[in-house]
């Protein structure tokens, strides 16, 4: 849970992940072989909070299918929602996403083709749709400001050493926490309320477990009346394993509904806006 008793943006990813996993394990012909399950790594997430998920006893649901496959890359779609006969359509929707996965071979650290089987399998799924036009990424900013030291954790890795898909959101996360302090630190205001509307993440390089720390940049590249996207990069070296890209919303926890910024605010993030 968040400070506004949300559950945490990076909480429905994890969510995400485990009902993938159920679904690849347990349905169609590659299922016993668990190789479109675990021998996968995630290329893209794109994940949209359409309304805050609270603390209660009764679970939600999660749908998710296939809406692309490709050569070595297949695409899913996932919908977390809740019955409610007042919403449209009998449901309450609370999360919509996008996840591009490809077939890996962790011995040799390559991508690998789809078999014939697996094809089969990601078939019995498939309801195409088409991709949505990505926005290009803003030039990276790598100034002491934006600057968060990436410490990767023994428990953020998986099995074959690389840190798993969702700790990224993690690391952006606590990234933006902190560029969102530094910005605010002199602000009469004071730090906003805020809600993630939207996360975007490219996979570019396995993160791999060290004990020297990565590099994250993050950087304000767009300000609007009542949100704000940020930019990050992880690197190491000059290598950017990661990038993600964060639409926040300026939030009303009274109302529970989107507020424009103040005067204050927008001054603030407009100073760093480069």
């Amino acid at each position: 849970m968040d400070l506004l008793g949300h559950v945490n943006n990076v909480v429905y990813v994890d969510y995400l992940q485990e009902a993938r996993v159920d679904m690849l394990r347990t349905h169609g012909p590659a299922a016993h072989t668990g190789e479109l399950a675990e021998g996968v790594v995630v290329v893209r997430h794109e994940v949209q909070y359409l309304a805050p998920l609270e603390y209660r006893f009764r679970p939600v649901q999660i749908e998710c299918w296939v809406t692309e496959i490709r050569a070595a890359s297949f695409t899913m779609a996932y919908e977390i929602f809740q019955e409610d006969p007042q919403a449209p359509d009998g449901r309450r929707v609370y999360l919509r996403a996008t996840t591009v996965l490809t077939p890996y071979v962790f011995a040799t650290e390559r991508p690998r083709r789809l078999t014939p089987v697996e094809r089969e399998t990601l078939g019995e799924f498939l309801e195409p749709a088409e991709r949505s036009p990505r926005t290009a990424p803003s030039p990276a900013r790598r100034e002491g400001l934006n600057h968060y030291p990436v410490h990767v954790r023994f428990s953020d890795v998986d099995v074959y050493g690389h840190v798993n898909n969702v700790k990224y959101f993690e690391y952006f996360q606590e990234a933006r926490i902190l560029l969102n302090a530094r910005i605010w630190r002199d602000v009469p205001d004071g730090v906003p309320q805020v809600v993630v509307a939207q996360t975007d993440v490219d996979y570019k390089v396995p993160i791999l477990f060290r004990p020297e720390p990565y590099d994250l940049w993050s950087w304000v590249s767009r300000v609007g009346d009542r949100s704000v996207t940020i930019e990050s990069e992880i690197c190491d070296g000059d290598t950017v394993l990661s990038r993600a890209r964060v639409t926040i919303v300026f939030f009303d926890g009274a109302t529970q509904r989107s507020a424009p910024m103040s005067d204050a605010h927008r001054a603030a993030l407009l100073a760093v806006l480069g």
